[in-house]
């Protein structure tokens, strides 16, 4: 006998729908098994679906992340869609001010602020899970050979390429301009040079726009190979990182970045970090969602 769970799909990082990362949520998915998760996650097949459990900490939810071949421990906009359908769907209560969530998840707690406004949410921004950690020694060489590109290319006035995380690992490279990032094409053949970084090795180039705290990106993984049009944890850790080697000893650093451009789905991100004493000790990102669908799915 088949038992049905209710699910929603959002758009997260836009206010436009079939724009942003689509994202599949189910609400109360007390009952599933893991691999009865994996499934579902598979049959919607985007780039992540959330699962919502009771608290095992005494926080508000606790959220499961699963791609369609794997559980992750933390994922940006599975997070931000994640608490805007359980606001949008009377889930947290009648929203009458803003309010804070946290999410138990593998990577830790997870806090996200829900903005509101006439009743609904609005702006979604999450906190990082994790302190911020960097990876110095990527070689450009690797690097340009992996995007198809040439050392011309990448800029390192700012920073050479290099990994960061506040939760989940990736490689940043800074490009020349629109023309080098529009050219940028996963080269598998050419992953070898990044043993330690796992085998879905994911690559987050970028470049500043005419404000600075304007910037346009993209981010690719190398096992698939994928795309993605907007990848919260990785504008999480650039906006760590950027703010980690700027000069400043004290202060905040914000930045609006536009990704997904290339594959049409625009995407919206707003990101910041806070350094105290020479040190980044906040990491967030925010952005907009709306919801698409919903209905039911049979699971045996």
């Amino acid at each position: 006998m088949s038992t049905r769970y209710q699910y929603y799909i959002c758009d997260v990082f836009t206010d436009q729908r079939f724009a942003g990362n689509p994202l599949a949520v189910l609400p109360d998915a007390e009952g599933l098994t893991d691999l009865q998760m994996q499934q579902i996650a598979r049959e919607f097949n985007f780039s992540e679906s959330t699962f919502v459990l009771p608290p095992e900490t005494g926080k508000t939810r606790r959220v499961r992340i699963f791609t369609p071949v794997t559980e992750l421990p933390f994922a940006g906009h599975p997070n931000i869609g994640t608490a805007f359908v359980l606001a949008s769907t009377g889930e947290l209560g009648a929203l009458e001010e803003s309010l804070s969530v946290v999410f138990e998840e593998g990577a830790g707690l997870v806090p996200i602020d829900i903005g509101v406004a006439n009743g609904a949410p609005t702006r979604c921004e999450l906190s990082a899970p994790e302190a911020l950690t960097l990876i110095d020694d990527v070689d450009l060489q690797a690097v340009a050979d992996v995007l198809s590109l040439t050392p011309d290319d990448i800029v390192t006035d700012h920073h050479a390429p290099c990994g960061a995380s506040v939760g989940l690992t990736f490689v940043f490279a800074e490009l020349s301009g629109l023309d080098a990032l529009a050219r940028v094409r996963v080269d598998k053949s050419a992953t070898g040079g990044f043993e330690g970084f796992g085998d879905d090795l994911a690559l987050f180039a970028y470049v500043r726009g005419d404000g600075d705290n304007e910037l346009r990106a993209r981010m690719l993984v190398a096992s698939g190979p994928y795309e993605d049009p907007a990848t919260g944890s990785a504008n999480c850790a650039l906006a760590a990182m950027l703010t980690q080697i700027d000069p400043m000893q004290d202060g905040e650093m914000k930045w609006h970045i536009t990704q997904g451009v290339e594959m049409g789905r625009p995407s919206s991100l707003y990101a910041r970090a806070e350094k105290k004493g020479g040190k980044v000790v906040a990491a967030k990102i925010a952005g907009e969602t709306v919801l698409v669908a919903d209905g039911m799915i049979e699971v045996d």
